[in-house]
């Protein structure tokens, strides 16, 4: 996989949890529709339009879904609002949050307050709880209980079948942001009974910003009223002199208008590499380096914030560590590593590290040089 990410020949990169560099067979794929746009121009629409097909098919196996519940969106933001103003809400009703959630995890539900909806958030200890607080957080008037998979900054990865489990038996739906997870850790959304998910593609599936994927379970479809409906929202979505408002009956419905057809196909270029790893293959990788630079990082006095210790036989790791070295100011680290050629990210007053399968020791060593 290293061979295929050309970052990787100038950078240590350990910010995927920002925005990814694009893999080798991504940038291919990019610049072949570059080419074909500029010198063909829509005469082979068609094959653009096949490609993304088996991007949405691609989508689909890489979460268990049937492509029938697979949204293509321009980030994760569209498919949490997909939800948050589709539903048919009453006033009284609520939506249980952690409260260290991403803030598009957060303002798409607040935002229903003006239609009385309470948004109830459940604190936590840099993103460790006690499954306990989720569920004295619902009661019957419940509609949503809507996670990240992985904290943007905590980097605590959520036991999501617990989660889900409470969320039904309160009556409740189930949201997940898996944008902090999707590409690395394997789901399966039969297994795992998730009714909503969203993801860009852009993090830890190494494809461009603006293309990435919602999933709404089939039986849910009904339930939203779709949102920014549009020509091809409906059956006929090719005969434009024919009004025929019969919505497609698929989560396709909410794909109204022109595509990021350009992302789409480097995404997927990007998700055929990572789906070629044996399943859990790269949760394995990154787990493994993750743990190797705490504790290089613990040998030079940094102090780990993120929570990696297992609790209630649930392993929390994930790629994403936060950590301070005592005394620096971790602006100005950043600062200095990015002139050494490593990449990283501050977050609530931390650094940030957050490798992807391909990353190795010797980038370690540059990070540990670089603080040093």
């Amino acid at each position: 996989m290293r061979a295929q990410m050309p970052i990787a020949e100038r950078v240590a990169y350990f910010d995927h949890s920002a925005v990814a560099p694009l893999s080798g067979p991504a940038s291919a794929a990019l610049a072949q529709w570059a080419r074909e746009a500029a010198e063909l121009g829509d005469t082979v629409w068609m094959n653009w339009s096949d490609r993304v097909g088996e991007v949405r098919s691609s989508a689909a196996r890489l979460i268990g879904a049937e492509e029938s519940e697979i949204v293509l969106v321009p980030n994760t933001t569209t498919g949490i609002n997909f939800v948050a103003e589709g539903l048919d809400w009453r006033e009284g009703d609520n939506v249980v949050i952690l409260a260290d959630e991403y803030p598009s995890n957060v303002y798409p539900w607040m935002n229903q307050e003006s239609r009385g909806v309470e948004t109830r958030m459940v604190k936590t200890d840099f993103g460790r709880f006690d499954l306990d607080r989720v569920r004295e957080a619902c009661d019957d008037r419940t509609r949503v209980v809507s996670v990240s998979w992985v904290g943007f900054s905590t980097g605590y990865r959520q036991d999501i079948d617990s989660l889900a489990a409470i969320a039904h038996e309160a009556g409740a739906l189930f949201f997940l942001d898996a944008i902090q997870g999707l590409g690395v850790f394997p789901i399966d959304v039969r297994q795992t009974p998730i009714d909503f998910l969203a993801a860009d593609g852009h993090k830890w599936m190494l494809g461009p910003e603006g293309a990435g994927l919602a999933y709404i379970k089939s039986e849910h479809l009904d339930k939203l009223r779709p949102a920014g409906v549009g020509a091809a929202s409906v059956v006929g979505r090719y005969d434009y002199t024919t009004i025929d408002f019969r919505l497609r009956p698929t989560a396709a419905r909410f794909e109204g208008g022109s595509q990021n057809l350009a992302g789409l196909i480097a995404w997927g270029a990007s998700l055929d590499l990572l789906m070629a790893w044996p399943r859990g293959g790269a949760a394995e990788a990154v787990l493994s380096i993750s743990d190797a630079a705490c504790e290089r990082l613990r040998s030079i006095g940094a102090e780990i914030a993120t929570h990696r210790e297992p609790q209630s036989g649930w392993d929390p790791r994930s790629g994403v560590v936060s950590f301070t070295l005592p005394g620096q100011d971790p602006v100005k680290q950043r600062e200095r590593c990015l002139e050494a050629g490593v990449a990283l990210s501050c977050r609530g007053g931390r650094l940030r590290i957050s490798p992807h399968a391909y990353t190795n020791t010797d980038d370690i060593d540059r990070l540990v040089t670089a603080l040093q």
